[in-house]
Formats: C-alpha cells, structure tokens, sequence
C-alpha cells in the first residue's frame, strides 16, 4: 500500500520534456529495464534492459550495466540532462549503483 502511494506521489511531480526527458527505472526480481522517455512527444528516446541477455552476475552488478548502457545510449540521441523516475522504489542498492553507473557515462539528475 505505501508503495503506491510513493509511486502517485513520484509520478506527479516528474514530467518528461524535449530539454530534460524522464529516465524512468523499473526493477523486477529477474530484470532491469531503464528506458528514455520524453512526455510531451510521448516518445522512447533510449532503452536498456536485462530482458532476453546473456548478463551474469548479482542484480546490482547488472543494474550498473544497465546504467552505464543507458547513459551511452542517452549521449547517442543528445541527452544529457533527465529527470530521474524512481517509480515506487527507494533509492538505495540496485537503483543507486544503476543511478551511479549512469551519472559515470555522463547523465546529470
């Protein structure tokens, strides 16, 4: 129950735009994906995932593969600046070393 309510609460007050789209992060028990989103265009601008990869390792390792694959990805497209979505999680463990691999490539939030 606390979980949604962190969620409602971070989902309205982070909007993606054209000079700072939103990287949004969803963590499951198996996979991680991190995706690119500008809002008002309603398009993918990046996307990175564990889904259907050969990646070994715990899930924080992967988590800071994946962050450091969505800020090479990001650079591609021109973005350096995001709003970082969080989604329902807090920010420690897995989502802090993908937000770290991240800031390391380049992305500021």
């Amino acid at each position: 129950m606390k979980s949604e309510y962190r969620k409602a609460r971070t989902r309205a007050k982070i909007h993606g735009t054209a000079d700072r789209p939103r990287l949004a992060v969803h963590i499951s028990n198996m996979h991680i994906i991190a995706q690119v989103i500008d809002d008002d265009a309603m398009k993918t601008l990046a996307y990175a995932t564990t889904v259907g990869g050969k990646m070994t390792g715990t899930m924080t390792e992967k988590a800071a593969l994946i962050g450091a694959e969505i800020g090479k990805k990001a650079k591609k497209v021109k973005v350096e600046k995001v709003a970082f979505d969080r989604g329902e999680r807090k920010y420690a463990g897995r989502l802090k070393a993908l937000a770290d691999a991240a800031r390391k490539e380049g992305l500021e939030f």
